[in-house]
């Protein structure tokens, strides 16, 4: 059985501490008699990006909808700085600094862009006990990141979701999460179907989130994509993580292999 090492063990620069931020604990998650997940643990600790590789069906949405409070693990601990916990709403684990970006990217088209950079945590100030908005700020502020993360296109927080590419539309996702200072960002596919150049864009806006010391959780079926942003790579297979690799143990090639060839492999945890 292999034994999943921290990337500080290794000496990797951009952990600075050996605690993770979020921890699977023999976590298995059942449907009826079928098993999704079944005892799986992983760890992923401040300011790596952990890749999370397998087959379709592998388990990988599992994983993403459990730790994101979408659906309760049948068994098993997840962990968040230390401490277990148990969402009952992706409402819970946003509170808990667990930001999730899908591939259907869950940005409103018709919402101007600061409604969406601030959807569900807006800011508001009291007026005689009366809630108000406060749009300028929010204004403010989504222009700023947006111009931080390179989207020179946009000419204001004001213009609609519709008008950004699906690049540009990442990294709004992306610069959001940056900004609430989440702990853990879940990426399920933010590369798919993007041009060179978005794909060069939302690759440095999950740098510029690394270097706030927030993990990253980048779930792919495309090697190519994964390889180049990801610190470690964990394999599944039939609901289990078979195989956790460093980067440069392994080429576009070999993991793609490692993946195909990972019902053979002994399971971890």
């Amino acid at each position: 059985m292999s034994v999943e090492a921290p990337p500080a063990a290794r000496g990797d620069s951009a952990v600075e501490s050996g605690a993770p931020v979020v921890e699977l604990k023999d976590v298995s998650c059942r449907f009826g008699k079928n098993f999704a997940v079944e005892h799986a643990s992983l760890s992923i600790y401040p300011g790596e990006v952990l890749g999370l590789v397998g087959d379709n069906g592998a388990g990988k949405s599992t994983i993403v909808k459990m730790i994101s409070g979408y659906i309760s693990p049948t068994s098993g601990t997840i962990e968040v700085m230390g401490a277990p916990v148990s969402f009952s709403s992706p409402r819970q684990a946003r509170e808990a600094g667990i930001e999730t970006v899908y591939q259907d990217l869950a940005i409103v088209s018709e919402m101007s862009l600061w409604r969406n950079f601030f959807l569900g945590q807006e800011l508001f100030r009291r007026v005689l006990g009366i809630p108000f908005l406060r749009v300028s700020e929010m204004v403010r502020v989504c222009d700023a990141h947006l111009a931080e993360v390179g989207l020179t296109s946009v000419r204001s927080a004001r213009q609609t979701a519709a008008t950004l590419s699906g690049g540009e539309r990442q990294s709004l996702a992306i610069s959001r999460a940056n900004y609430f200072e989440s702990r853990l960002l879940l990426l399920d596919e933010p590369l798919a179907a993007l041009s060179v150049r978005e794909t060069r864009r939302v690759l440095e806006s999950i740098e510029a989130v690394k270097a706030k010391n927030i993990g990253v959780l980048y779930i792919d079926h495309n090697m190519d994509h994964v390889l180049p942003a990801a610190d470690r790579i964990a394999i599944m297979h039939r609901g289990s993580i078979s195989r956790v690799v460093h980067k440069g143990d392994l080429s576009v090639d070999e993991l793609s292999d490692a993946v195909a060839a990972s019902g053979t492999e002994d399971h971890v945890g």
